[in-house]
């Protein structure tokens, strides 16, 4: 499918399915799925519905495979990837923030072909843009009315002066305890709850790193390719290229390899 079009589709989704429902949930529309904090509404579900429909009636040949598909099929996440065209689609992500009425949420799509991750689209329904890439075409913010600025990761710091987002909830507890320690080290560290405005922030030059442990596809797979385009450094925790079939592992995403290293070595240290 046309990144442009893909684009489009999230788009329309948001306008129809999500931002309607933003901050009018009724108490039977949020329910929890694996835990308090892992939450998914009538707004992720319609939203997916919708998408995976845009889809497949102009591109009946894809596999599109979604969050909330997964969580009623988990099969479908064993499916193969390495022939073809599959989107990988996260309807709302950040799912807590919106169903707390926090405007801190996106909407992403990461397209792999014959098992690559090609292309990569991260919505934001409030600010009403995109940010996208195509696997060697550079990383944009587009505008709905043809307006696109390139992407530029940020450049290196020392890591005291480093700001960056790290999700350590995922992380055993002991290793939560040394990396939150560690932390105190680079300028700031935060977590949005939100891969996909944490991935908008360092496309666009405002974070130096970031980190996360789980790895599912419809999280990573769009902002690892549009940071990269940014001009980001993108490797496991092994050092490894993070690619469509990793789960675990870890991801890692700095300026430059020497910067990730030292991240590695200084803070991140498992």
């Amino acid at each position: 499918m046309n990144i442009e079009r893909l684009a489009e589709v999230l788009r329309q989704a948001a306008q129809d399915e999500i931002m309607p429902r933003f901050r009018r949930l009724d108490e039977g529309a949020i329910r929890t799925k694996s835990s308090a904090t892992d939450l998914v509404t009538e707004a992720d579900e319609a939203a997916e519905r919708a998408i995976t429909a845009a889809i497949q009636a102009h591109n009946p040949d894809h596999l599109v495979i979604g969050e909330e598909a997964v969580a009623a099929n988990p099969a479908l996440l064993d499916s193969s990837v390495e022939e073809g065209i599959t989107i990988f689609i996260d309807p709302v992500d950040g799912t807590y923030n919106f169903a707390s009425g926090l405007p801190l949420f996106a909407v992403m799509a990461g397209v792999v072909q014959n098992g690559r991750t090609v292309a990569g689209v991260i919505y934001d329904p409030l600010g009403d843009d995109w940010i996208l890439a195509e696997k060697g075409a550079g990383a944009w913010q587009k505008f709905p009315d043809g307006r696109m600025n390139r992407l530029r990761f940020a450049a290196p710091l020392p890591i005291a002066e480093m700001t960056g987002a790290a999700s350590t909830s995922f992380l055993p507890v002991d290793q939560r305890r040394r990396i939150m320690a560690n932390l105190a080290q680079v300028a700031i560290s935060a977590n949005y709850r939100c891969a996909g405005h944490e991935y908008r922030l360092a496309a666009g030059g405002h974070l130096h790193f970031l980190m996360y442990n789980k790895l599912m596809p419809w999280d990573h797979l769009a902002g690892c390719l549009i940071v990269a385009e940014a001009g980001a450094y993108v490797a496991r925790f092994d050092g490894s290229p993070y690619g469509p079939q990793h789960r675990d592992g870890g991801l890692l995403v700095a300026p430059d390899e020497a910067s990730w290293q030292a991240l590695r070595r200084e803070v991140f240290t498992f």
